[in-house]
């Protein structure tokens, strides 16, 4: 992950309300790293890196409690009424 952003951090954050559908579309089959979801959206990771810590506050994602064998932990969706 670059150490600088590209956009305005303003921008990036205005635009998570939009991106949240297609995180949790790409989330359906299971969980994935920043990286991984940066990929399958066609954003760069600095950008949903930002995304998903929202919706990771808000309780929308929740992260898999071991990272993977490269260190970066996995996010899932939380299924409202499940129990996780």
């Amino acid at each position: 992950m670059s150490a600088t952003l590209n956009r305005d951090v303003r921008e990036i954050i205005r635009e998570e309300p939009a991106m949240h559908g297609q995180i949790l579309r790409c989330l359906d089959a299971g969980p994935l790293t920043v990286p991984e979801i940066a990929e399958a959206i066609g954003r760069p990771s600095e950008e949903v890196l930002f995304w998903v810590m929202g919706m990771r506050r808000y309780g929308r994602l929740v992260e898999v409690p071991e990272p993977n064998d490269e260190g970066y932990f996995q996010y899932k969706r939380v299924v409202k009424g499940a129990q996780a």
